[in-house]
């Protein structure tokens, strides 16, 4: 079973419940040793915690049915412009975010569904260069649509936001304690996007087990096979799509309220590219391995980016590598490497029942 306590590397196999224990005393109290850091680094994991909910979502459609998706960004997209439209002086309309959010995860999924119906017939390379078009029409959309009537601002993007505000509490403001005790607003908003992982994360353990779940790993490994077998692989695949694409425009939500702006350059196809990135390097189709792949290919640019610079300027006295570039090198450098040494990923998926021993009722029968 693909266990988040696998995370863990020395308690993972001899104690799950202890490692799983470890990884959640970890997850509360990241943000405070990042802090010692900066507050920068705890923005940095922010953004962590988004990626990983973008990874858990793609990962539904490419390690669990095995729907090559490149242009799952635009469901992100999505997510984000529904809170700009509905939560902004935009139109004026300012809904409050437990109206927005499942708008946006539902116009999402309403998006995942138009990308299914044409792709149905196709695999491999041909659904991947559909679903790329996709993606970049998308945000070509959001580049474009300010006439005749003015939309989405086009490359200017939308902003005044309104804030995140959970049962009374602005988490986008400081929350005062005394007169001389706050917690940052960075920190809420960590714990926010925490609970929404966690609560993605006990959704897709119990679908990945359910029937639905067997279905789609059916169709990962023979369609032709699945199909035969009495599987819709149409509807299941349209429902992958949907259900992937509705926690992209959930993360897509909640990087608007974190931001208080949006604008197509958040949304290009090398977004899309490295949420792919930290699903194949943590390994694809395993819960537990793409919350680590995700959580490491956030954070280690910008480890790289704070210590790459000063080195540049030191020995060179200039800087010739752009932080970005230095980005998208560690991706690639971390795709060969995995491609080469490991291809599984960090974490290789294991199948729950590809054993006897795991089947209900099977267990210490011997049969």
């Amino acid at each position: 079973m693909n266990n988040l306590s696998q995370a863990i590397p020395f308690f993972g196999k001899r104690n799950p419940k202890l490692a799983l224990i470890i990884l959640l005393v970890l997850a509360f109290a990241l943000p405070l040793v990042a802090a010692i850091f900066g507050r920068t680094w705890v923005r940095i994991l922010d953004f962590a915690m988004l990626y990983i909910l973008l990874a858990i979502g793609l990962n539904l459609v490419v390690g669990f049915a095995g729907l090559l998706d490149l242009g799952y960004i635009a469901f992100y997209a999505v997510g984000a412009y529904t809170w700009a439209f509905l939560a902004s002086p935009q139109f004026g309309v300012h809904l409050p975010f437990w109206i927005v959010l499942p708008l946006g995860a539902a116009f999402a999924a309403v998006a995942g569904i138009l990308l299914g119906f044409p792709t149905l017939r196709l695999r491999g390379d041909y659904l991947a260069i559909v679903t790329l078009g996709f993606g970049e029409i998308v945000r070509i959309f959001m580049n474009n649509l300010t006439h005749p009537v003015n939309i989405t601002n086009g490359p200017q993007g939308i902003g005044q936001l309104d804030p995140l505000v959970i049962f009374g509490l602005e988490i986008n403001r400081d929350l005062q304690i005394t007169d001389t005790i706050s917690i940052n607003s960075l920190f809420l908003f960590y714990y926010v996007f925490l609970g929404a992982v966690a609560l993605a994360v006990l959704l897709i353990k119990r679908l990945q087990v359910s029937r639905v779940g067997r279905a789609w790993a059916a169709i990962r490994d023979d369609e032709l096979a699945a199909k035969a077998i009495g599987i819709n692989t149409r509807n299941l695949k349209l429902l992958a799509f949907a259900m992937g694409a509705t926690f992209g425009g959930v993360a897509g939500g909640l990087f608007s309220a974190f931001q208080g702006f949006v604008s197509p350059e958040s949304f290009t196809l090398m977004e899309s590219i490295a949420v792919l990135t930290m699903i194949v390097f943590g390994g694809m189709g395993n819960l537990a391995g793409v919350i680590v792949g995700a959580l490491a290919l956030a954070c280690l640019p910008e480890v790289l980016r704070s210590i790459a610079l000063p080195v540049q300027e030191r020995l060179f006295g200039a800087v010739y590598l752009d932080p970005e570039i230095l980005r998208m090198l560690l991706l690639s450098l971390a795709m060969i490497f995995m491609m080469l040494l490991k291809p599984e990923g960090l974490l290789p998926a294991q199948a729950r029942y590809s054993r006897i021993e795991h089947l209900p009722g099977m267990k210490g029968s011997g049969q």
